[in-house]
């Protein structure tokens, strides 16, 4: 390179102080040089890049237009060296019984509140005025 041409040294995404703190999770690193420390952030940034780009592509095969935990799950295990050391660290897919307990939900709102169950230990306000079966009808003496 000529020495008229100005160089932009490279900037990683990510602050040097947080990396550094872990890489020194690790055991065996004691001491982190300044150019492994700007490898690893600027490969770190590059592998997410990679499985954000993987995990949208798998989004819109899917024909949606959010990235969700199941179009990483795809694309992690799509990329063979990627599966083998992160498939295990990534969050099992959610349980189909949100979805049931949503429905449910929503089942509730769409019913007249009258309908409704009352929350544990509370009871309606028609419940507070209505008489009961056993009560006998108050008298009034007319003396």
């Amino acid at each position: 390179m000529a020495e008229d041409e100005a160089v932009d040294p490279i900037q990683p995404e990510f602050p040097r102080g947080r990396v550094k703190k872990i890489m020194k999770l690790d055991k065996d690193i004691n001491k982190v040089n300044s150019e492994a420390l700007l490898l690893i952030s600027c490969s770190t940034n590059l592998f997410l890049q990679f499985l954000a780009e993987r995990s949208a592509e798998v989004a819109t095969e899917k024909k949606k237009k959010t990235v969700k935990l199941d179009h990483l799950r795809t694309a992690v295990k799509r990329h063979r060296p990627t599966s083998d050391f992160l498939l295990d660290s990534l969050p099992m897919p959610a349980e189909p019984t949100q979805s049931v307990a949503r429905t449910v939900a929503d089942r509730d709102r769409s019913r007249p509140v009258s309908d409704k169950p009352a929350p544990a230990g509370t009871r309606r306000i028609d419940q507070f005025f209505r008489k009961t079966g056993n009560e006998a009808p108050i008298q009034i003496n007319d003396a």
